[in-house]
């Protein structure tokens, strides 16, 4: 058999499994089961043809599999590939090259280097920021945090690199009270304990309070770190950064912005007033799988001072070649050996440009909206935020009275079995709410209506 045949077979089914996006329900339908009885069993001792595998990774996979990638899926904010950056994302495995060194792949290095200058531009930051290509939105704040630590310690002369944690000087840790989870496990991961942090209150739309910030900074005697959020999780609402970073430097703290997906907001002109002095920050973190819609693994870390992110992720040893001057992906991210994840990143950038970039996040903005008004219209549904960017907050009142929040559970978990559509639930201000995410460059608004119509018809509203 050609050595080359199950890649022929993988396109296929990929083109297959694609093709069917936009019809197919969205959620899973195979059972567990199902999917043990196919996948499971003992390892055979002498294996099974390649092409074969392939075709059982398609027939039986498929059915355990979420739409993620379709259209009509709204449960995170999570948008599916576009075909460009896929492609882009087939080219890097099949080149398979080691990111690391600069000897070990010019290619990557270069196209790494042009992406993350891209983005900086795109994004409106400083463009000679230091750029990471990491996993994602996780790896990227810990990225950022990583670098803030190591900065904030030099200042108070502790090398944490060198001497660790113990007896260093104490770093004071500000957020939100609506901050992200990923920051909180950054921190974890960095041995600033996310029980410690201290917290500043919150508007109603979850944006960090600048009155309730200088207070907080009062108490804090000694480095400081200062976590802002891009896009709220729940509301999609963003700090109002000019007069939060104005306060933090003033105090001389490090400023990082969480943006994970909101910080793509800065690429439209419609959306980027939100965002109004995002860039006088010091390191942000942003996944280009959500709105730039590229394949997983596509976390960046962004920070303003490349030297400072080189000192807190470089490493070098005797045998590396590492190259003067040049871009070693090693010294950008937690990272040694990885793929070449900036790749399909700057085949997106490349192929839908500026104007694309800020079409896309207009678009999605524009379905979320329509979400908005078309379910806030109906009587007994309240939207709860101000759709600002893609997120909508919904509540239902059950149609002959009773208690909100186990209604408007059971019209997620209906919409859920339902199929035409997927999303999710969560809390919002001490209320239980159906969270409706827009991320996905193939949403319509044929795709939004038909989604509301299945929800008003769960909610028994139709």
């Amino acid at each position: 058999m050609d050595p080359l045949a199950p890649l022929d077979r993988a396109l296929q089914h990929a083109r297959s499994w694609i093709g069917s996006l936009g019809r197919r329900q969205v959620r899973p339908t195979a059972s567990l089961e199902s999917l043990e009885a196919a996948f499971g069993g003992a390892l055979s001792e002498e294996g099974q043809d390649p092409g074969e595998v392939v075709d059982l990774l398609a027939r039986a996979g498929e059915p355990g599999l979420m739409a993620t990638a379709g259209p009509r899926f709204f449960g995170f904010v999570i948008g599916g590939s576009q075909p460009v950056a896929l492609a882009a994302d087939w080219l890097t495995s099949a080149w398979d090259q080691n990111s690391g060194l600069y000897v070990l792949s010019p290619t990557v290095s270069v196209l790494e280097a042009t992406a993350g200058r891209w983005l900086n531009g795109l994004l409106g930051l400083p463009v000679d920021s230091g750029v990471g290509f990491v996993t994602g939105g996780q790896m990227a704040n810990f990225t950022g945090l990583a670098t803030a630590r190591c900065a904030l310690l030099d200042r108070a002369g502790w090398d944490v690199s060198e001497q660790g944690l113990f007896g260093a000087p104490e770093i004071h840790v500000v957020v939100g009270e609506e901050v992200h989870v990923t920051v909180l496990r950054a921190l974890r991961y960095l041995g600033l304990g996310q029980a410690r942090v201290k917290r500043v209150a919150t508007d109603a739309q979850g944006r960090m309070v600048p009155a309730a910030l200088g207070p907080v900074l009062a108490g804090c005697k000694g480095p400081t770190l200062v976590c802002l959020q891009a896009g709220n999780i729940n509301t999609g609402a963003t700090d109002p950064m000019e007069p939060l970073i104005a306060a933090a430097h003033a105090h001389r703290a490090w400023v990082h912005v969480d943006g994970a997906f909101g910080l793509w907001g800065a690429a439209s002109q419609r959306t980027r007033a939100q965002l109004q002095g995002v860039e006088k920050a010091d390191s942000w973190a942003v996944d280009a799988h959500k709105w730039l819609n590229v394949p997983y693994d596509s976390g960046v870390a962004i920070v303003r001072d490349e030297a400072l992110l080189r000192r807190a992720m470089g490493t070098s040893a005797s045998y590396l070649v590492k190259s003067s001057g040049l871009r070693d992906g090693v010294d950008f991210v937690p990272e040694f050996s990885r793929r070449g994840r900036g790749t399909p990143v700057y085949a997106v950038l490349r192929a839908l440009g500026r104007r694309g970039v800020e079409a896309l996040v207009d678009r999605c903005c524009a379905r979320a909206r329509r979400f908005g008004e078309r379910l806030g219209g109906v009587p007994g549904v309240h939207v709860l935020n101000e759709v600002v960017l893609n997120q909508v907050l919904v509540r239902f009142d059950p149609p002959g009275g009773g208690d909100v929040d186990a209604f408007t559970r059971q019209v997620i978990s209906r919409v859920q079995a339902d199929g035409t559509c997927w999303l999710g639930g969560s809390r919002w201000r001490n209320q239980d709410v159906m969270r409706i995410s827009v991320s996905g460059w193939n949403t319509t608004e044929e795709d939004v209506d038909r989604s509301v119509s299945a929800i008003l018809r769960c909610a028994g509203r139709a």
